[in-house]
């Protein structure tokens, strides 16, 4: 049980913490509290789309016989790590924000929330559908709900940050260290955990 709570936090905060930057944006853009609770119920949708996805195509992939094949998806958090490391990422994201929500009145910052948590979310799938693939039903459970309680306190760090200056150029020094050692220990938990290394290596 710990184990799943541990590892799903690992999940979340890897796929979230280049979009806290996101958030940092958007959440000094609106102070009040339509905007603040717009921000968060759209955090929720688009990170629920994401999630439902990734469940699905984890569903699809639980028809295939050998565990040790489902394993061979670790190689994709394991090549976005790598990726992060090697600074490819693309970095026009705040500037797509600040375009997004100058184009939008505040009455629609929910639907740009979550748009925008859907167009940044396409390397959390490929994290997501690898994890939740490797895991059983009740440890699913577990983990919708770690990524439920995680989602309000992303939302709340970010909104506290937000009017701390220096903190977002802090995270940012870090995050190529951070997220490139989370995705690819990910990676390899889900090969270990699924036998490939070890079908792989004749172990």
């Amino acid at each position: 049980m710990l184990q799943t709570i541990f590892s799903a936090i690992a999940v979340y905060i890897s796929t979230s913490i280049d979009y806290l930057f996101i958030l940092l944006i958007i959440f000094s853009q609106s102070q009040t509290k339509r905007g603040l609770r717009q921000i968060y119920l759209g955090q929720y949708l688009g990170t629920g789309i994401l999630v439902a996805v990734s469940l699905f195509a984890a569903y699809v992939l639980n028809f295939i016989p050998q565990d040790w094949i489902i394993g061979l998806l670790g190689l994709i958090p394991i090549y976005l790590g790598i990726r992060v490391a090697m600074g490819s990422e693309e970095e026009a994201e705040e500037d797509e924000v600040m375009e997004k929500l100058g184009s939008r009145g505040s009455n629609r910052l929910f639907w740009t929330v979550a748009l925008i948590t859907l167009a940044s979310g396409g390397d959390n799938l490929g994290i997501y559908i690898p994890y939740f693939a490797s895991i059983s039903f009740s440890e699913i459970i577990l983990a919708l709900i770690v990524f439920a309680i995680s989602i309000a306190v992303l939302c709340y760090i970010s909104y506290q940050l937000a009017k701390i200056s220096f903190v977002a150029e802090t995270l940012e020094k870090y995050e190529r260290i951070i997220v490139p050692i989370v995705f690819i220990g990910l990676g390899i938990f889900i090969m270990l955990e699924n036998g490939t290394i070890q079908t792989i290596f004749g172990l």
